[in-house]
């Protein structure tokens, strides 16, 4: 393949690697070449590449989305707030800001793009994106229609939603539209921000980019995908068992009777916090994040890593690791039980 065609700086964590063809889609009618095709398999749709890493070279063809546009409009009680896909996401919390629309401040500084954040149900320090989507609009691959689906519709969980599992090769979203209450109520009490006092929207916005500003690399200096794995959720009897060990263990009970661990304290715990590997490290400050710390790894060596922490951690805990970026192969995307091939 030719190197005209590299997606190294397409993606965040900037292995080398190439496609067969690179695109970029400006209207929403451009996606009518892809209708029969399955998006991840065929091509892959890419935003700013922030939680997608291309492992090796990729037989298909890569689609960069560049549908911008973003509008407010009010109710008494509500404002509704509409962003095109590929509407960089921390740059929509500023704007929201700056409008003084303010619910999604907790969300700063969060990597990718507006689209992208439905897909995995985009969460940090006690809020979700679930909780403001009104609805998401998208292109239907399998007949070439635009469709939308309300809240309910998008089944989301703990970084999951419809969009990673029935609509995953079928659907290309194109806008959002976020319902945010006209009164605010500050969530202030997960990690750090449990210190601020009586704080404004502003607050837990600047306390928020300092916070993730010092611990997360910059992955135009550090090549990385942010947070690598999903904080696990796990049964009673597995939290009791690491709280009996560790009583300062981060536990958090959810909704469901069970309980959300920290991923990076677990890995942290195993020992892995700058453990290195092929010129693939587990970030020394933040042991959630893996980095291409020589600029020039391998994907398989980014596979071994993956591994590595995943059987570490279980054997350790008892917990199984899911990866929470995307990884694309030769032939398109691949899970997590079939990294290593």
């Amino acid at each position: 393949m030719s190197t005209l065609n590299s997606v190294q700086n397409l993606h965040t964590f900037k292995l080398k690697s190439n496609a067969k063809k690179i695109s970029i889609i400006e209207d929403v009618t451009e996606l009518n070449r892809f209708v029969g095709k399955a998006n991840g398999y065929d091509f892959v749709v890419l935003g700013e590449g922030s939680n997608t890493i291309f492992l090796e070279d990729f037989s298909g063809e890569v689609v960069r989305l560049n549908l911008k546009g973003k509008a407010i409009k009010e109710t008494e009680t509500d404002y509704f707030v509409t962003g095109a896909a590929s509407e960089n996401w921390h740059n929509f919390v500023v704007w929201l800001l700056e409008n003084e629309v303010y619910g999604l401040e907790n969300l700063a500084l969060i990597p990718g793009t507006v689209g992208a954040s439905p897909i995995q149900n985009i969460g940090a320090y006690g809020v979700e994106v679930k909780d403001f989507i009104f609805k998401v609009e998208y292109f239907d691959l399998t007949d070439g229609s635009t469709k939308t689906l309300v809240n309910e519709e998008c089944f989301f969980g703990y970084r999951d939603s419809v969009f990673k599992h029935n609509l995953k090769s079928t659907a290309v979203i194109t806008n959002v539209t976020f319902k945010i209450p006209k009164t605010w109520v500050p969530v202030c009490t997960y990690g750090e921000l449990a210190q601020l006092k009586s704080p404004s929207a502003k607050d837990i916005f600047d306390k928020v980019v300092s916070i993730r500003g010092s611990k997360l690399p910059d992955p135009s200096v550090l090549g990385n995908a942010g947070s690598f794995f999903k904080n696990p959720i796990v049964e009673r009897n597995i939290a009791d068992e690491i709280v009996k060990h560790y009583a300062d263990a981060p536990i958090y009970p959810t909704l469901d009777n069970k309980f959300k661990l920290a991923a990076g304290w677990l890995i942290d715990k195993c020992g892995l916090k700058g453990f290195e590997h092929g010129g693939i490290a587990v970030h020394d400050k933040q042991a959630l994040v893996l980095v291409n710390k020589s600029g020039v790894a391998q994907g398989k060596a980014l596979k071994e890593v993956i591994l590595k922490v995943q059987n570490t951690v279980f054997e350790k805990f008892s917990v199984v690791l899911e990866t929470e970026v995307r990884l694309i192969g030769s032939q398109g995307e691949i899970s997590v039980e079939n990294a290593e091939q």
